[in-house]
Parts: structure tokens; sequence; C-alpha cells
């Protein structure tokens, strides 16, 4: 008998022996690839409650030698039988990995000073099977081999990547590929997350020539959707909250057309003092304070530089870089995900594919993305009517992506009311307000900032839980 891995030959073989020892060596080629995931002595990992996680990389253009980093926890108690959930941040140019996973919403919450994890007991895996993804290539330890890829990303490029590693890793984990499948995100993943589900939901009509993956619908927090709304938005909360001042706030109407792809220099240079003022607080969320390390500050309005003009005002009208409610979180994250021994641990950065050293945000991704897309609400209305769940939530005391923009363009999609505007309810108090139209529910936080899973854990936590089961928040005092 001739073996060979995944192919066993004989001529005098009855069939179905052969089709039996055919399967088996399939399966055992999938757990041994799956086990050489698995991660083991991760430093720093709490002894207790046992976490099964697996981390890697995954191809999704093998001529480019692109590879995208994925970390993947197992439901905490029947995996068998909970959904998969994807979790994707945004940026353009933020790692999942090292906020949705390391400091919103993951079981592992890195440390102080990035010296350790502690147990998240608000972690979403308790619900689902939780998979984070770094995404487009070029964030955190996903790397490309072709340098120009680089230079090309726009939101199309990172749909058609994001589909293919979906495709690849279940053919890696196919025991999931069953499974009622979810996908959700914050931020510019607002973007990221429709286009995504459209994807799925387009090639799941061809299966001749795709896969078929069990899409029920996606969830977005804090979502940037539709430039004139949300940029209308922005502005509007920045003078409701005082942050500039009624001078500015009509120059803006003035000067501003955010309908426009592009501004005029005018609106332009009314829109940098209107960021130059968030630079005294944290942008994401207004009532936290800024971090300060070493009385150096590293807030995020401080962090939106540009030598070239162009640049510059491409990274006013995208500024990406987070804050939260312990706003020197992402230097604890920087400083554990450049150890070698968490990097060795979680067998990223294996081939030393990434130049110079991971950081949290990649931000000349931020400065060299193309931005083609103006609005995602064809896809909602797209996606509504394909049947599809779909949660937006809003902290309301982020100032980027403002509870005021996502309730201008959620009006603007005109879905039939369901149930009206009311409270929902968390620990006998008002966790914020919700609102829900047919195929679309748009949940308040309240006292969150953009990171909602952060600021707000055990609310998120209960969004989530409302959002996976088909059940409403609770509108009673509990």
């Amino acid at each position: 008998m001739q073996f060979q891995f995944g192919k066993i030959t004989h001529p005098n073989m009855p069939t179905c022996l052969l089709l039996f020892l055919t399967y088996l060596s399939f399966f055992i080629s999938i757990e041994a690839s799956q086990e050489s995931d698995r991660v083991l002595n991760l430093p720093g990992q709490p002894s207790t409650p046992p976490i099964s996680h697996f981390s890697g990389y995954i191809n999704v253009n093998q001529d480019h030698g692109r590879a995208l980093f994925y970390w993947f926890f197992e439901a905490q108690s029947q995996p068998s039988k909970k959904p998969l959930l994807l979790w994707l941040n945004g940026g353009p140019g933020c790692s999942s990995i090292g906020y949705g996973a390391a400091v919103e919403l993951g079981p592992l919450r890195v440390q102080r000073n990035g010296t350790g994890l502690a147990f998240n007991k608000y972690a979403w895996n308790k619900e689902a099977n939780l998979l984070f993804l770094e995404s487009p290539v070029g964030v955190g330890f996903s790397y490309t081999n072709t340098s120009s890829d680089l230079t090309h990303l726009n939101d199309s490029f990172v749909a058609e990547d994001a589909y293919n590693f979906l495709v690849n890793w279940l053919r890696r984990f196919p025991q999931y590929q069953s499974h009622d499948f979810y996908i959700s995100g914050e931020s510019y993943a607002g973007h990221y997350v429709p286009q995504l589900a459209e994807l799925v939901y387009d090639r799941n009509k061809d299966e001749k020539n795709y896969p078929f993956i069990n899409l029920k619908g996606f969830i977005v927090g804090n979502p940037e959707t539709d430039d004139y709304h949300d940029s209308k938005g922005l502005v509007e909360y920045a003078w409701s909250h005082t942050v500039i001042s009624d001078q500015l706030y009509e120059r803006v109407n003035r000067v501003c057309d955010f309908k426009l792809l592009k501004w005029t220099d005018e609106c332009d240079g009314a829109m940098s003092d209107v960021y130059q003022l968030y630079r005294e607080i944290d942008i994401y969320n207004i009532y936290a304070p800024k971090c300060v390390i070493d009385g150096s500050d590293s807030s995020a309005g401080d962090r939106m530089d540009g030598s070239n003009p162009k640049v510059q005002k491409n990274s006013l009208r995208r500024m990406r870089i987070y804050g939260g409610y312990d706003p020197c979180y992402s230097k604890y994250a920087e400083e554990y995900f450049n150890r070698l021994d968490v990097q060795t641990s979680l067998h990223a950065n294996v081939t030393g594919n990434i130049n110079g050293k991971w950081e949290v945000c990649n931000n000349s991704i931020l400065r060299t993305y193309d931005f083609t897309v103006f609005s995602v609400l064809p896809i909602y209305t797209k996606l509504i009517k394909g049947g599809l769940r779909i949660w937006v939530y809003s902290g309301d005391t982020d100032g980027r992506v403002p509870v005021i923009g996502s309730r201008y363009w959620i009006e603007a999609l005109g879905l039939p009311l369901k149930t009206p505007w009311r409270s929902w309810y968390y620990n006998n108090q008002v966790g914020g307000r919700f609102v829900e139209h047919e195929s679309l529910t748009f949940v308040t936080v309240r006292g969150a900032g953009h990171l909602v899973p952060l600021n707000k854990p055990s609310e998120a936590f209960l969004l989530i839980n409302s959002f996976l089961w088909g059940q409403p928040v609770p509108t009673t005092h509990k």
C-alpha cells in the first residue's frame, strides 16, 4: 500500500475502506493543523479559568505572499453549540488584537505596563466562538511579501482579503463551517463589516464556485457609515457639548458641504480648527482624562500629523487613533505584544515578516488608504431586504463618530418603525436608549465612548448576548 498525507492508494483495496482511510487522513491533517496553532504558555495568562485559544496566519494571496494574523477563542462552554463571531477593528490601520482582543471584549486583558494578563469576566466568548482578525495587511502581525500591496489598500481590497481569510480559516477549522456566523466591529469597521457581509451574502448565492458560509447578521459599534451624516453629526456634537464656539459652528455650516467627497480649502481649514480644539481632550471619550505618561501628552489629537498638506487633510478627515476609559491602555498593549516570548507563544512574526515594532495602529496605512466609498447605506438597504439581523450601537460620549450622526443616517434609511425610542436598563439604571426598526435595531450606551466594550463592559456584554440570541434589551428594572 502506498500512503501519502491526504491520499491513500492500493490496487486491491475495497472502495469503502479506501474512502474511510482517505477521510481519516484528512481529519488527522486538519487536527494537526489546528493544534499547531494552539496557544500554550502565553506569558502572564492566569491559570484559571481554562481558556482554549489558537492564533497564527492564514494565507489570503499565495502569489503575493499575503497572510493575515488571527487570534481565536473557543466559547467558554459548549463551543459546538455556540455561534461563530468575527470581530474587526477599524482605523484604517488599527489592530483587532491590540484593541478588541486585548483591552475590550476578549477573555484576556492586557494589564498596566504590559506585564501580564487578567481574565475578563465580560468576555464575549461566553456567548460565542470569538475570532479576531488583524486586517488589512500591514496591520499588527499581518504581512505581505509584495510591498506594492500596501499602496493599493481600499475598502474593496480589504473586503476581498477578509473573505479569503474567512474561507481559508474555515478550512482549517471545518467544525465551525455550519455554525451560525455573525460579523462585528467598531469605528471604520463600520465600512469593513457590512462590506464583508455583502460579499458573503452575494457569494453564498453561487455555491458552485464558493463555499456556503452560514451568515446570519452583523453588529457594529460607533460605526463610520455615511460621510455626510457622520461629518454633520461630528460638528453638531462638538457644538452641543461645548467643545466649539457658536462662531466656529456657524463658520463650518457656512463653508462646508459634507455631501462633497472632497472638502474645499475653506471647509478643511474650519474643520482643522474643530479638531484643534479636540486636541485638548480625548475626542473618543470626551469626559475621560487624557493619557499622560512620564509627563508627556499622548492623546489622540497630538498624533494627527502630516508634513504633506494632502496627507494632513486626509488624516484630519480620517482620525482613527482611539481613546478610552484608561487612555494609556494602547501603550500597555504595545509593550506586551512586542515581547519576544509573547510573539513566540502566539506564533506571530515567525519569519520576521513585520518591519519594526508591532503597533496598535499603523499610521502609514491611515495616510495612504484610498477612501473611495462615501457611504455604505446602499449595502444596509440590500442586506436588510436579504433578511439579515442588523444591530448598531453607539456610546454617547464619543465625539469622533457621535450618536447624532448615527441617528441621522439610520433615519435616512427610511425603515418602518417597529418599537419607538425608549430606555433600556442595567442594574436598575438606564443603560441607554434604543429604537427598533424593521430588520435594524439601534442602541445607545449611556456614558460610553468610542470603545463601548472597554468603557461599559457589562452593558456591552448584555448587548451582544441580546443580539446573538435574538432577544430585546431589557426594558424594565432588574
